[in-house]
């Protein structure tokens, strides 16, 4: 049964592209700042980008917003506030949205944390990456530990209001072993998120990194360091409720859990992807990826005329690729009101996965095992199309 457009959530995420350096491993969409920040022009061209999707949102509200970057954090709590007082007086909020924006160490940003606070973000997400210096040089971080440190206690409650905020880390990291691992976790557990986002370290194309490696932990060693973190976060009371996500009771990302659980987003700047559902057709759009180019779009009038139908396959694997990273895993009721698609079609794979002890599936749910689980990218290559699978071999 294909659930209707207005009952699928809907999330809005905001890109500001800008950091103050690239980071050798970073092949986000994100650009050195050179000169002054455009800070009117970027947020006009937001507002527009915003109205320009007004027929595809058919009324809708957004359940979360997430300002992501770069580094949103270097614009002020005045900028962030012109876009959520937009939001608020086109009633374009749903009750109680989470409204999060991603922030980096030093003591610019941190100063801010409470205005931020002030002008409707709720939720604050820290990329700390680390807490020791040898590794964040070596990961090209501008802020050293003592800032990390002193951000993630100005985030807190009692410092500048938030109840609810993430801290990120990186694992795998060059020269770490366990033990240095399990520090940099310990330093963030003292600061008390709600959240942690624990990322292993891999090389990307088109990155620094990936012209000159630095040298890495074996696998053998990031697996041991990855069982540590997840026994260490386990027992200080975290929920390892997605591959890279743990949380305390009742603070999962909600904003994440709707790309998960393959619900609706619009995204608005520079490399922004959209994807919206309308009529039982899945579309989706991107924005020009280089801010020069998207202020340009923005000043000849933004439209939206590359919304393309996803087709049913990918529909397919994409809901499958977001939905398997939970560990609690999915309804079959859910995949068929998001994808439109009948769960049977997939039995055959269903049923060689489980008999290879990858999937447990009863009548009313599916989830990986352990075993699934720690093996995710082979899982979903089952799924792929034969033409895609010998692609990617």
């Amino acid at each position: 049964m294909r659930e209707l457009a207005s009952d699928i959530p809907l999330a809005l995420y905001i890109h500001l592209p800008w950091c103050e350096s690239k980071c050798p491993y970073c092949d986000f969409n994100s650009h050195p700042l050179r000169g002054v920040l455009p800070t009117d022009r970027y947020i006009t061209a937001l507002l527009t980008d915003l109205d320009s999707t007004a027929r595809f949102r058919v009324d809708r509200s957004f359940s979360s917003v997430f300002f992501g970057g770069g580094t949103p954090s270097l614009f002020s709590a005045a900028d962030i506030g012109r876009i959520l007082d937009r939001l608020e007086r086109e009633y374009l909020l749903g009750n109680t949205p989470e409204i999060t924006l991603e922030a980096n160490p030093g003591s610019a940003e941190a100063s801010r944390f409470r205005a931020y606070r002030d002008c409707g973000v709720n939720r604050l997400s820290i990329g700390v990456q680390s807490f020791d210096n040898r590794a964040l040089k070596a990961l090209g971080r501008v802020h050293d530990s003592a800032q990390a440190r002193a951000a993630c206690a100005s985030a807190s409650a009692s410092a500048a209001g938030f109840d609810n905020f993430n801290i990120d880390l990186m694992h795998g990291l060059p020269g770490q072993d366990e033990s240095g691992a399990l520090a940099d976790l310990d330093r963030a557990i003292e600061a008390e998120p709600t959240h942690l986002s624990l990322y292993q370290l891999t090389i990307e194309p088109n990155t620094a990194f990936a012209a000159d490696p630095p040298q890495l932990p074996t696998e053998e060693a990031a697996w041991d360091i990855r069982c540590a973190i997840e026994q260490r976060t386990a027992a200080a009371g975290f929920d390892h409720y997605e591959v890279s996500a743990f949380s305390v009771p009742d603070k999962r990302c909600r904003h994440n859990l709707n790309y998960w659980q393959f619900g609706d987003y619009i995204g608005l700047g520079a490399g922004a992807h959209s994807k919206i559902t309308l009529a039982g057709t899945v579309y989706r759009w991107a924005r020009p990826r280089h801010p020069r180019d998207y202020l340009g779009k923005a000043n000849s009038g933004l439209e939206i005329d590359n919304a393309v139908p996803v087709n049913l396959d990918d529909v397919t694997f994409e809901f499958l690729l977001n939905a398997l990273r939970l560990k609690d895993g999915f309804s079959p009721e859910l995949f068929e009101q998001r994808t439109g698609l009948a769960w049977q079609q997939l039995q055959p794979v269903i049923t060689k996965a489980k008999t290879d002890g990858l999937l447990e599936e009863s009548d009313d749910w599916v989830c990986t095992t352990a075993l699934g689980w720690r093996f995710l990218d082979d899982l979903l290559q089952r799924f792929l199309m034969p033409d895609k699978r010998s692609q990617d071999a």
